[in-house]
């Protein structure tokens, strides 16, 4: 009789346990049943898939599935990636147009209800009215967007002038860290939020000591040995939208006073050794190596560097293992926003929105569409998630400092994202692939001011004399490529054509 109670006793346990997570299951999915038992197919498009799409459900599909026994949930990729997968080398390979190929999943006799895609496809969708607007949707249900970042929230209202197309339950971040020893020793102010690169500049002045491999920098683009100055100021030019070159492609624009001052400001820094570069960090043949010596920031090479969101995990991580790791000592660090330039004070350079998620205005499943998007946007699927290592949730009741650590985490959402690039831009560096060799030509020019063999107006003149000339080239031969001293590079023909 006793063993029967118990049997009793453990399946009414059981089943309370089932009732009670059904019932915070059914919290995230806005605690209303599904109108119908209708069995409903949900196809939700992407920008790239394949074969497997396992991470994508496991991060967004799985439990609005579970909680919604009725809907069947498929993921179609505009570009299936599997075709490059066989590709045996004879097939040339072409470029696909993410934006061209969203339409079509988009309009087709089958549409997709639900659009994934970054914040450039997305302007470009708004723009040609293919997608549902959200703020109707969101006033009818009220659904409250004040818990929102502002880095995400805004930067979706100023893709939609200022209306809303689309959420995004999370993004990526980075920040400024900075060695708060190394600040304390040298008698210098810790860094502080929003403050312009000339500031950070001025202060990693200060920090820099020291000679030949004892050297220690004030600042680094990123924290990884083989530091390039040219392509470092990519990041420094991000927020000013500087362009190599009109919108037509015809014409360099690098010859002005603007570009001479960004020249001016970066290669002081790399000639002065305030920052690093390639050659200065190489290792030694008898260095010893260890798991943190690619690591410009854990191994005491630099005062501060930039760092992404899930950089917090790898120094807590080094941190806790300081013991096993030889001559390395626990750094004591925070955080501040990535600098910013004077006449964009809240913009970043390093705020992405990966995966928007928005209704396809032609989506035969609205209404489901809608309620999938109210689920993954919800508090309780960001308390769900918000213990991920890789990207922030949006919310900002769910941001909180990894590992129980205390540092300054609103500086990864502070600054508001860089503007979108524009789709039209991308399709014509796609039909035009000899355009990236422009920027690239720009290297050698670049290296010339560093050694002191011209000044930044005389080399920016130089690679403006080059670059038109490769822009003439693209414009008699679109499909024109070139070497890396810039001439026009000409495929080697095959044993097959030369015999045709």
């Amino acid at each position: 009789m006793m063993a029967k109670n118990r049997k009793l006793q453990k399946v009414l346990t059981v089943s309370l346990v089932a009732t009670f997570g059904m019932g915070l299951l059914a919290g995230c999915n806005g605690g209303k049943a599904p109108a119908s038992k209708e069995e409903k197919v949900l196809r939700i498009g992407v920008l790239s898939g394949g074969y497997d799409d396992s991470y994508f459900r496991q991060q967004y599909t799985d439990i609005y599935e579970f909680t919604n026994e009725n809907i069947k949930i498929e993921i179609v990729p505009a570009i299936d990636q599997s075709q490059y997968r066989y590709n045996d080398g004879t097939e040339e390979y072409v470029q696909p147009d993410y934006l061209e190929s969203m339409k079509k999943i988009m309009t087709g006799s089958n549409p997709v209800d639900i659009v994934v895609s970054d914040t450039s496809t997305l302007k470009q969708l708004i723009q040609e009215n293919l997608l549902k607007q959200l703020d109707p949707l969101m006033q009818e249900d009220k659904f409250e967007t004040t818990d929102f970042v502002p880095a995400v929230i805004d930067g979706i209202r100023d893709l939609g002038d200022n209306q809303i197309y689309a959420l995004s339950p999370s993004f990526s971040s980075s920040a400024l860290f900075y060695n708060k020893k190394m600040f304390t020793d040298a008698n210098i102010d810790f860094p502080t939020d929003k403050m312009t690169w000339d500031e950070v500049f001025n202060l990693a002045r200060r920090l820099t000591k020291g000679e030949g491999k004892d050297r220690v920098y004030g600042f680094s683009f990123n924290r990884y040995r083989g530091s390039d100055p040219y392509w470092d100021m990519q990041t420094y030019v991000s927020a000013l939208q500087m362009k190599t070159f009109d919108d037509k492609a015809e014409t360099m624009t690098v010859n002005t006073p603007q570009w001479v001052k960004i020249w001016e400001t970066m290669s002081k820094l790399s000639k002065d050794k305030i920052i690093p570069d390639n050659a200065s960090l190489e290792m030694d043949s008898g260095e010893n190596w260890n798991a943190i010596s690619s690591d410009l920031f854990l191994s005491g090479k630099v005062a501060m560097t930039i760092g992404e969101s899930y950089y917090v995990n790898e120094i807590a991580d080094a941190n806790d293992n300081a013991a096993k790791i030889k001559n390395y000592t626990p750094i004591d660090w925070d955080v501040v926003t990535i600098p910013v330039h004077p006449e964009k004070p809240d913009i970043g350079g390093n705020i992405w929105l990966n995966n928007t998620f928005s209704i396809n205005s032609s989506a035969p499943n609205a209404e489901t569409a809608w309620d999938f998007l109210k689920f993954i946007n919800s508090e309780e699927w960001a308390k769900l998630k918000s213990r991920g290592s890789y990207e922030m949730v949006a919310r900002k009741s769910f941001i909180q400092p990894k590992q129980g650590q205390t540092y300054n985490i609103q500086a990864f959402y502070l600054l508001k994202p860089l503007p979108p690039s524009n789709p039209k831009d991308d399709k014509m560096m796609m039909e035009k692939p000899g355009l990236y060799s422009i920027t690239n030509s720009g290297r050698s020019s670049f290296q010339e001011v560093i050694d002191n063999k011209k000044t930044p107006e005389e080399a920016l003149k130089d690679w403006e004399t080059k670059g038109n000339k490769m822009l003439q080239e693209i414009k008699n031969n679109p499909k024109t490529q070139f070497q890396e001293d810039g001439t026009p590079f000409v495929p080697e023909v095959s044993g097959a054509a030369r015999a045709g």
